[in-house]
């Protein structure tokens, strides 16, 4: 560089010519000679005298002199560079012929940097335009002979620049006008290019240009097959795709690990994950070259899913084919099972990546913290925590914030502000969001000061209150029928520049209601400008906190006359409601007029609606509406089919019932023991009275056959008996004679781990005073003793009669 200096100082310019050149070589030319020093110095001082005569003269420079400076530095092209760059920064206007030059000396030296930065600043759309066309810039190189060598690197430059800027089609014009010139840009630019047309989405475009790389005398490699097929996948044009993979073996090539990935990748994109998993199978067998990441792509694929259980099989025959599974392909399985509540599963996978030496992360412990918070276990959520900090787990301010939210909903403030304290301690640095769940926990306590605190707090330490914070607090004051502060904060938001907004007015209308004000949330509702359909919404489910479910219900039926149907969780109170209070002719014109519509109500709508008219004995309302679930796509879930059973077995329409209990089975949905408890149940439903009658000694062996049936088949299903279960058993077991079963169920129960409760020994003992006898009731009686139980009312009312009973019977012995 020092030598580059002294040739430029010694150039035969005027002194003022060369000002640029000396500004950045004196401390280079002070470190090899003095007498370069001196004359560098002399220089500066004679340019500070003349610097405004001198930047006039560099204004007035001819290209053939600047031209002719560049090109004897060829040889020196960091010197060259920066000699163009502070001409130009001191006022000289480049042109053409001085361009060519530079790029000659940048392309001959292989200085990529520095020359994409100059051809984007030719072609930047943000900067001053160079005054000639950028394909001017290359006849100029052809004419002079430049090196086809020269002119590629030119063209692949250009090209990367173009691309960069999102200039495509003049990317694509570079190409051709390549071609015309006999020469082609590198494989690697038109790479470059289509994958960043595929990014942009560009695909059909990514495609045309891979199909004219032969006509550009381009061979494609690797990563332009990988390319092409991800942009194929793209489409969807998986035929095309697989078309390439023949191409690629026709060229004698075998394909990349890269090039299954992309076709894999692109079905799952496309939700065919099941798909890609037979692929993959099929590949591997055939013993393609695929790697561990083929594998992470079809597991992320069938979580997204929620196919669980296939991706989970796909972990096990990666781990079985010798591919070591990576964090991603837990955190997919561990994200998706929490999303559906399988807790023990989930902490079962992270265990076992632990134990294989994965380190887990922040996003992994968030999603398993908030699995246990949205299945409403926030207590076991907390302790979860604490047992991940204890395994000197990083956690991060997402995962505080989950439980800082999971205390707040527990009511456990205290806890929270603990934790909040804990956070600043280890110099983590709350952000709004844990602020906002703090203020938002002080609220639904009640406590308005604390969360005013807080805020002035989050704001003193430079937060700046978004709409979320304010919205809280607003809510906190209706909802504590504070009117007057709550539309002071309003102002007080506006003045800070932030516009309530939907979300905003829907808190005060049902914090209102909540607070007890429902007249002054319904004026506030009619005082509003501009109102939407969530305002009436946010009215309903007020009316339906404070149960006004009469004018909920009105209102409903007012907006879906104007063709309006509220969100299905505001649907959903109104319904409870409604359930609740036994207006089952109500809940169902709520589901008609939601049918109506076109709005599918969810299954749950629906389930709670039959789960009514059952409790009702309405079996024939019930029944429809069972029915119609599959007109709309939803299948019937376990509670459903439970809840009819139960309903027919009641009734003791018991043919019904089994034919739902067989149709469930068919399904593949597994009974679960409480639907059995319900068939055992019904096993004994008989007319006790009648009983002698050879019809009724019939029906009961069918039915004792039918629980012997039901009962192992319970058992080979491994469907647990529960208290409840033995104890339904007990009970019908006794009352139809049948004590020694009933002990040895009891037994049985005890030898399980199950504790008898009072209601179980209460019905072995009326079974024994049924029988008259006296010695098994004391019996029972001392067990019961023994266990710890106390006799509870309906057991000392079996106890009374039964002794009563027996002494009549000894009387009239």
């Amino acid at each position: 560089m020092w030598a580059s200096a002294v040739k430029l100082v010694s150039c035969r310019l005027c002194i003022k010519e060369t000002l640029l050149i000396r500004s950045y070589s004196v401390s280079g030319l002070a470190c090899l000679n003095p007498t370069w020093s001196n004359l560098a110095v002399e220089e500066e001082t004679s340019c500070t005298h003349n610097r405004a005569h001198s930047n006039h003269s560099i204004t007035q420079l001819d290209t053939v002199k600047v031209v002719e400076n560049l090109n004897s530095l060829r040889n020196e092209p960091t010197s060259a560079f920066s000699f163009f760059c502070q001409l130009e920064e001191n006022g000289f206007c480049h042109n053409i012929y001085t361009y060519a030059a530079i790029v000659r000396i940048l392309c001959s030296w292989g200085l990529q940097k520095r020359l994409d930065s100059l051809l984007l600043k030719i072609i930047g759309k943000d900067n001053d335009y160079p005054g000639f066309e950028i394909m001017d810039l290359f006849d100029i190189l052809v004419q002079e002979n430049e090196s086809s060598n020269l002119f590629s690197r030119v063209s692949d430059a250009l090209i990367k620049a173009y691309v960069s800027v999102g200039m495509f089609d003049e990317a694509v014009d570079v190409l051709f006008l390549a071609k015309r010139c006999g020469l082609a840009p590198s494989i690697f630019s038109c790479n470059f290019l289509m994958n960043r047309l595929v990014e942009c989405r560009k695909v059909d475009m990514a495609v045309a240009v891979y199909g004219q790389l032969r006509r550009l005398g381009l061979s494609p490699n690797d990563y332009s097959y990988v390319i092409v097929i991800k942009a194929l996948c793209k489409k969807g044009d998986f035929e095309e795709a697989a078309n390439v993979f023949q191409e690629i073996e026709e060229e004698g090539l075998t394909p990349s690990a890269f090039a299954y990935s992309a076709y894999l990748e692109g079905l799952c994109a496309h939700r065919r994950s099941d798909v890609g998993s037979e692929l993959l199978k099929a590949w591997v067998s055939s013993k393609v070259p695929i790697d561990a990441f083929a594998f992470t792509v079809v597991i992320r694929g069938l979580c997204n899913e929620m196919k669980l259980k296939e991706a989970e099989n796909v972990l096990l025959d990666m781990e079985k084919h010798a591919f070591i599974p990576a964090m991603y392909d837990y955190k997919a399985l561990i994200c998706g099972y929490s999303k559906e509540g399988h807790l023990l599963k989930v902490l079962a996978l992270h265990d076992k990546m632990l134990s294989k030496g994965i380190k887990t992360n922040c996003v992994i412990v968030s999603s398993i913290l908030h699995g246990f918070c949205q299945m409403g276990m926030a207590f076991e959520a907390f302790n979860q925590f604490k047992e991940f900090k204890k395994m000197g787990i990083f956690l991060d301010e997402a995962c505080y914030n989950v439980i800082l939210d999971a205390l707040c909903k527990m009511g456990k403030v205290e806890d929270a502000v603990d934790l909040f304290g804990e956070m600043k301690v280890k110099r983590m640095v709350p952000d709004v969001t844990n602020y906002t769940t703090l203020i938002s926990g002080y609220c639904l306590q009640g406590k308005l000061v604390d969360a005013l605190n807080l805020f002035e707090e989050m704001r003193g330490n430079g937060h700046k209150p978004d709409i979320i914070a304010y919205n809280v607090l607003v809510g906190g004051f209706s909802r504590n029928g504070l009117i007057e502060e709550t539309f002071n904060l309003l102002d007080y938001m506006e003045a800070q520049g932030l516009k309530p907004n939907t979300t905003t007015h829907n808190k005060i209308i049902e914090g209102l209601c909540i607070g007890g004000k429902v007249k002054e949330a319904e004026a506030f509702l009619d005082s509003l400008e501009e109102k939407c359909s969530e305002n009436y919404v946010a009215m309903i489910n007020g009316y339906c906190e404070v149960n006004y479910t009469k004018e909920a219900f009105e209102l409903f039926i007012r907006l879906s006359k104007q063709g309006f149907i509220g969100s299905k969780t505001s649907c959903y109170k109104l319904l409870s409601n409604l359930c609740r209070e036994g207006k089952n002719d109500k809940a169902l014109m709520l589901l008609e007029t939601m049918l109506s519509l076109d709005v599918n109500p969810s299954q749950i709508l629906c389930s709670r609606v039959i789960g009514t008219f059952c409790q009702a004995g309405d079996m024939t309302k019930a029944q429809s509406l069972f029915n119609s679930l599959d007109d709309r796509g939803l299948t019937p879930d376990l509670i459903t089919y439970t809840m009819m059973i139960n309903g027919y077995c009641r009734l003791n329409r018991l043919k019904e019932a089994y034919v739902l209990f067989s149709d469930m089975k068919k399904r593949g949905i597994k009974p679960d023991v409480i639907t059995y408890t319900v068939l055992f149940g019904s096993c004994f439903a008989i007319n006790l009275s009648r009983s002698h009658c050879v019809q009724h000694a019939v029906k009961s062996e069918e039915r004792r056959m039918r629980l012997s049936t039901l009962w192992t088949e319970m058992k080979d299903m491994d469907v647990q008996p529960d208290v409840i279960c033995y104890t339904v058993l007990i009970d019908r077991n006794c009352k139809t004679n049948n004590i020694e079963d009933a002990i040895n169920l009891l037994r049985e129960m005890i030898d399980r781990g199950l504790e008898p409760d009072n209601v179980a020994y209460t019905a072995l003992l009326s079974g024994y005073f049924r029988k008259g006898d006296i010695e098994g009731a004391v019996l029972v009686v001392n067990e019961m003793e023994m266990s710890g139980i106390q006799p509870d009312d309906r057991t000392k009312s079996v106890l009374e009669h039964g002794i009563l009973k027996a002494r009549k019977v000894q009387f009239r012995h």
